[in-house]
């Protein structure tokens, strides 16, 4: 089964966040992997807009100005008790999480934090919420690869890969004909705490290019920005 969505198909996320650079972080971040995002900078908005619009998902703070994270995702279960809720906070204790989910959280994720590992909470939390399920397969144009085989094949001849080729090419075809950022290739293939000056993306791009791409017709590079997948040469 491919990973391949409709194009009419699109997840809405709010965002509910205090804090400008985090919530600019966190929008600009989820925007570039393809969801709609609201923000509310306050729990009193964040309700009002949770309960009159149709989300997938919401990304909660806890310590808000007004209504705060617990007592917006309290009131938030009487009326859409199916909405998945991530929260967000600077508390990290077990007891601080416990209240967390008590309140009707789905997930708890203590900050600072990698925006790959929200994006992969919230990632999960939606397949849970739709019952979808997990693609065995990615299939974009003629480049296919078997997750479980770990295999790729490219207009029907296998190639050779590398584990973090692997991982690179597999995260291409997550993101087909979307911006992608060195930035979140790091974050998504390595770890976040890669410095993002260093060149390793440009190596491994360069590796894979030369296995499945020698034309660079499948993969462009936008100037400034990143890279594009278009999959078929």
């Amino acid at each position: 089964m491919s990973l391949e969505l409709p194009a009419s198909v699109t997840v809405r996320i709010l965002v509910v966040e205090d804090d400008a650079k985090i919530a600019s972080f966190v929008v600009k971040g989820l925007k570039q992997e393809g969801y709609a995002v609201d923000h509310a900078p306050d729990g009193d908005t964040g309700l009002t807009l949770a309960t009159t619009t149709d989300y997938d998902a919401a990304v909660v703070d806890i310590m808000l100005p007004g209504l705060d994270g617990l007592s917006l995702v309290k009131r938030l279960r009487a009326n859409r008790a199916e909405l998945p809720v991530l929260f967000l906070s600077a508390r990290s204790s077990v007891e601080d999480r416990v209240k967390g989910l008590q309140a009707g959280g789905d997930d708890y994720l203590t900050k600072p934090f990698a925006f790959a590992e929200l994006s992969a909470r919230l990632q999960a939390l939606i397949r849970r919420s739709t019952r979808a399920p997990e693609a065995t397969k990615l299939a974009i144009g003629d480049v296919e690869l078997d997750l479980l085989a770990r295999t790729a094949t490219v207009a029907g001849q296998k190639v050779e890969l590398q584990p973090r080729e692997f991982s690179l090419l597999e995260y291409l075809l997550r993101n087909p004909r979307r911006h992608v950022t060195k930035t979140m290739i790091l974050e998504h293939v390595w770890d976040y705490s890669f410095d993002p000056q260093t060149n390793v993306v440009d190596v491994l791009m360069h590796r894979l290019r030369n296995k499945i791409d020698p034309d660079k017709k499948r993969i462009e590079t936008v100037r400034g920005v990143g890279y594009v997948f278009h999959g078929t040469s």
